[in-house]
Formats: structure tokens, sequence, C-alpha cells
């Protein structure tokens, strides 16, 4: 079975889209970001050989512009564990790889050593530096909660996920930020490294 990039997107919507990021920058400066991003993320995935790509959209059956060129699947409702768990099952045979798309240092190199990496583990995760994750990868043996229990938007994000993942063998990408406030957002306009 082909491996799978899910890509999770929110409608690319006024007042809707990086809440955290709006309040210290404002909806607008927020949406541009966040549509550029979603912009970048789809040119980097279409047309890939060694994986299928696609979006994971909310609200179901929102009315956006969304870039051209991956397929879409919803991503139904729940919290962001219930949504993970519901996309990562449409391919439960396969390996597959979810990630959001607000990481700027993101490359092709990192889906293809998240997939190596499943190679010889059950599960990678590309840790942040705020104490979630930018990526989670996940082989066919897999918890059947793998996302049960966890702070989401919390330092404490991965430990609580790692706990669902007892007794199964994890491996780790390299550390990356993901923008989700205006400091994160501010060291990346400035050039900081985002690593």
């Amino acid at each position: 079975m082909k491996d799978t990039v899910i890509v999770f997107a929110r409608a690319p919507r006024l007042g809707t889209v990086k809440r955290r990021l709006a309040a210290g920058i404002g909806a607008r400066a927020a949406l541009r970001f966040h549509l550029a991003m979603l912009r970048r993320i789809v040119r980097l995935l279409a047309g890939h050989r060694r994986f299928r790509a696609v979006l994971a959209t909310t609200p179901d059956r929102a009315h956006a512009r969304w870039p051209r060129g991956l397929a879409r699947i919803p991503q139904g409702q729940g919290d962001l564990g219930q949504r993970m768990e519901r996309a990562a099952n449409r391919y439960r045979r396969g390996r597959v790889v979810l990630i959001g798309c607000d990481i700027p240092s993101l490359a092709l190199s990192d889906l293809h050593a998240a997939f190596r990496a499943l190679g010889s583990a059950d599960a990678v995760f590309g840790p942040a530096e705020d104490g979630g994750y930018w990526l989670v990868a996940l082989g066919p043996r897999r918890p059947a909660h793998p996302f049960a229990g966890v702070r989401w938007s919390s330092p404490h994000a991965l430990a609580d996920t790692l706990r669902n993942f007892v007794h199964r063998k994890v491996r780790f990408l390299r550390r990356l930020r993901d923008v989700d406030d205006e400091a994160d957002y501010r060291a990346w306009q400035a050039g900081k490294p985002c690593h």
C-alpha cells in the first residue's frame, strides 16, 4: 500500500485561522500567513511520486478557496486527537505521516526521513520547541487510540502522546518550531532559524 502524507488545515477564512497568532498580529496578517504556508505545503507535496498527499480539512463543508493539487478529506468532529486518529485510520494498513501547515522549515527530506524511520519503528515524532510535535508518523502497528488523553496546545502534548506508545518502538526527527503565536512569527520574519 502506498505511503500517505496527511496535511491538517483549517479553511482559510478571516477570523477563524491561527487564533493565538491573530491575537498578536491581527486576523488579516494571521490569515495571510496561513494561506502562504498552506500554498507552500501544497506546492511541496503536489505530484510527489513516493507517496500520496491529502489535505484533511475543517470545517468539513467549508466553502473556501483551497489551493489546488491535493485531494481533500474531511477531518470530522471531535478534538484534534480524535480527528487525527480518524484521518490516520483511513489508511490503517499503510504508513501515514500527519503534519500541520504552520512549519516554515519543513522540507521533503523530513517526510522521507519519517518514512525511513518507520522501517524500524512503530511511530516517529518531530518534536516542536514548545513541547508539542510538528509531525507524527504511524506504521500499521499502532495503538487503538494513539492520541487519547493529550493536552493539546500545551507543553505536555508530546509527553502525553508518548504515554499511548508504551511498548512500541518510537523514533524522533529533528526539533523544529511551528508558528503558533506572535513570538514564533516574529522570529520567522526576522529570519531566525525555526529549528
